[in-house]
């Protein structure tokens, strides 16, 4: 009796409190009787689903939780419940929690695999308000075709979270995890995105591969008030812009952005704070980003820049020129700005202004596409430079930066001398202290330098390592020199408590085939990376090769095997299927002149393909290489290789929506000879005036053409419409019945040098190339 007094005024007391907890639990193995206890769900109960592959599952959590007791669906193993095929989550009501999930070998039939949504009504169990994803992991969860826009992540409602979350590969359009505002019940949201460990996402080809999108062109102006902080974005390549803000109010605070081949950008909106992230380079790449500025009333404080070598779109600041009067969904004049107590350690080039700028294209685009609109009442401030190696300019200026204020900031530029507009940037010579191997600070600023005290420069309380600035101030992101190492690519900090995308190396299996009824089973057979070794002899096929893994095709020995394929018309000796990455080397191809050698599936090509040719000789193919429209490859090479007497080469021009969208994202002719290959020998197409899309990429260097071309159309030897980076150099053509060997872009990266033209028609070059607007 007395016990069960003690249990009553506990509880008494506790509900005085506040803090009454319950906690019911209920455990269910299918989706039926997930349903029933959704449905019946009270608050304080948790929802435990049985380990176990959950496929074709439409979860929707409708409930209402409250604050000290939420509801719960949580896996009865973190990692060992899989949501699988047709599948997907959505929240609506009041404090939800879902734990422990893995999504995996599917995708989404809806718009969104995590939706804080169930329908369009605006009704309290429909939006999802203080709700939460947490310890889960969504992986290669790719629409079938990539054309297919969904979102892994789409917030709706208010004061919901993503936290503590693997999410990696999405290869498809759309951006992995969006802020959706549209409607006064998804204003003011104070959404938060924290501890996630968002791993790679490959590169797309062309627009809308961002990672995280924070509302649109047209509910910019509204106040959003999202949160993102303390998580790693690593190898996050799918466009240009990793983060792109576009609305009013962020905060990005304490992520990592490691090899990610982007920046965090203000692409609409005002008023965001960017403090204390870390952007790390590997002093190659010229691909990895920084933060770039678009739009009013920034801060950009406390950040680490270390090892970028991207210039323009992808400088480590690069502030953009705006289109006057510009509407919503174009860029915006920057104004109001502060860039202040930064450090930047051997980047190429720090700070560019005017980044964008497009007068000299005003023949060929609209006034209102003019990007003339220069930065105005910004400041940069308190901000240190280190360079191993001195910079012509520490300021690029595009279009001239006479809008901006430069005061006491300290640069070490190894004596080279640079423009220093009026005194704002000193020179000094300092130290490097190795804190970390991608954390490594500049030491020794002369006591003499103070930091400039802007208005409101006392709300920059603290430094990148939280140390107070209150006491012995001094300029740059970090105080002090004897400081911890924070151990930012420490992956145990970010992400799930059960997942790593640690994958252990291993030795590659070695395959021997010595007849070709055993090709495909040795390939069926082998692992991701082994090789297939092909014994001396002809091997006559007359199937399709399914290439659906990373694999390695070669010669034993130094003679070559042959591979005589007598298939269809329209078919391919290799077919590269979603994820298969072929590696071929030092053998022999030849066809029946209506088929292919290399080409991918005509659709669901929900992920990348891959292709590699060295040391090869092709010949007598209807094509080479067919890539078909939504397939994408990140590289495709050709080197050491002959390829003769083909109808086509190699074509990549099926993306024909001028969206912006292409098939490669780099295209490599090297060392090759092309002897009579009559259309298509090289045709790489990129449509769409998209100045956000910054790529493909080609290049054809010591190669020969002879003879090709004869049934090209256009009289085009190599058609590389709209691709943004092309270098043509070292090459030999010779009696080649075309007009023009190439017809450049001179606006953007297309050069050539060093080409030996007989009897070939011309390189032309087009400074301003009439594209088709995408807006």
């Amino acid at each position: 009796m007395k016990k069960i007094a003690y249990i009553l005024v506990l509880a008494i007391l506790l509900v005085a409190c506040g803090e009454t907890k319950i906690s019911t639990e209920i455990k269910v193995s299918n989706i039926d009787e997930l349903n029933t206890a959704i449905n019946e769900a009270k608050p304080g109960d948790n929802i435990v689903l049985a380990n176990g592959v959950y496929k074709d599952v439409e979860i929707k959590f409708r409930g209402q939780g409250t604050k000290e007791n939420p509801i719960t669906i949580k896996a009865e193993t973190a990692g060992k419940v899989s949501i699988e095929g047709q599948s997907y989550l959505k929240f609506g009501g009041e404090y939800l929690v879902v734990d422990g999930l893995h999504f995996k070998n599917g995708f989404s039939p809806s718009s969104a695999v995590v939706d804080f949504k169930i329908s369009n009504k605006d009704t309290l169990d429909e939006i999802a308000y203080h709700c939460k994803l947490t310890n889960s992991v969504i992986e290669d969860f790719n629409k079938p075709k990539r054309d297919n826009s969904d979102l892994w992540v789409q917030f709706w409602g208010r004061h919901n979270e993503l936290s503590n979350c693997y999410i990696a590969g999405k290869t498809n359009r759309g951006p992995t995890v969006r802020i959706s505002i549209e409607g006064i019940e998804s204003i003011n949201n104070y959404h938060q995105i924290v501890n996630n460990h968002f791993g790679p996402r490959p590169v797309k080809g062309g627009p809308s591969g961002e990672t995280i999108q924070l509302g649109n062109s047209y509910t910019s102006m509204s106040p959003s008030h999202t949160m993102v902080a303390n998580n790693l974005f690593e190898e996050c390549n799918g466009e240009v812009e990793v983060i792109s803000s576009k609305t009013n109010f962020n905060e990005f605070r304490n992520n990592v952005f490691y090899k990610s081949e982007g920046s965090l950008v203000t692409r609409h909106g005002n008023y965001c704070t960017i403090d204390g992230n870390y952007f790390i380079g590997d002093g190659e790449n010229e691909n990895y980003g920084g933060i770039r500025i678009i739009n009013t009333g920034h801060w950009v404080t406390n950040n680490y820049f270390f090892n970028l070598k991207g210039t323009s779109f992808r400088s480590p600041l690069a502030v953009m020129n705006g289109i006057p009067k510009s509407p919503l969904n174009r860029y915006n004049q920057v104004t109001d700005v502060v860039v202040a107590y930064n450090t930047y350690v051997n980047c190429s080039s720090p700070w560019q202004f005017g980044v964008g700028t497009n007068i000299a294209q005003a023949d060929v685009l609209p006034k209102s596409e003019i990007r003339s609109a220069r930065a105005i009442r910004t400041t940069v401030a308190n901000n240190v430079i280190y360079n191993d190696k001195g910079l012509e300019s520490i300021v690029v200026e595009n279009d001239k930066a006479d809008g901006v204020l430069f005061k006491n900031n300290v640069v070490d530029n190894q004596g080279v001398t640079f423009k220093d507009f009026d005194g704002g940037i000193t020179t000094a010579s300092l130290e490097l202290k190795k804190i970390a191997d991608n954390f490594i600070i500049p030491i020794g600023i002369p006591s003499e330098v103070k930091a400039f005290n802007g208005f409101d420069f006392n709300t920059i309380e603290k430094d990148l390592l939280g140390t107070s600035r209150n006491e012995n101030n001094s300029i740059g992101a970090i105080l002090g020199v004897d400081v911890a190492n924070p151990n930012i690519l420490d992956k145990s900090k970010y992400g799930t408590s059960w997942y790593s995308n640690e994958v252990e190396a291993k030795d590659p299996v070695i395959h021997t085939v010595t007849k070709a009824e055993d090709l495909q089973t040795k390939i069926n057979e082998a692992t991701n990376g082994d090789i297939i070794e092909l014994a001396k002899g002809v091997y006559s096929l007359n199937k399709s090769v399914v290439i659906n893994k990373t694999i390695t095709i070669q010669s034993q020995g130094t003679d070559k095997a042959h591979l005589v394929f007598s298939g269809e018309e329209n078919t391919p000796l290799f077919s590269l299927e979603s994820k298969g990455k072929l590696n071929v080397n030092n053998v022999i191809l030849k066809g029946n002149a209506s088929n292919y050698a290399f080409a991918s599936l005509k659709e669901n090509m929900a992920n990348h393909f891959g292709l590699s040719v060295l040391n090869t000789e092709i010949s007598e193919f209807g094509y080479v290489l067919k890539v078909y429209k939504e397939s994408f490859s990140e590289r495709i090479t050709f080197e050491n290789t002959s390829i003769s007497n083909c109808e086509n080469g190699i074509e990549l021009s099926e993306e024909i929506n001028d969206k912006g969208d292409y098939n490669t994202e780099y295209l490599t002719i090297k060392n090759c000879n092309f002897n009579n290959v009559k259309a298509s020998v090289i045709d790489y197409y990129r449509g769409g005036y998209d100045e956000s899309t910054i790529g493909g990429n080609l290049l054809v260097t010591n190669s020969t053409f002879t003879n090709c071309g004869a049934k090209e159309k256009n009289k085009r030897l190599l058609n590389h419409n709209g691709i943004v980076n092309v270098n043509i150099t070292k090459n030999t053509f010779k009696n080649n019945p075309v007009q023009f060997v190439s017809i450049l872009w001179g606006a953007k990266n297309n050069v050539e040098s060093e080409n030996n033209i007989i009897n070939s028609g011309q390189i032309k070059t087009e400074e301003n190339l009439v594209m088709k607007l995408m807006y």
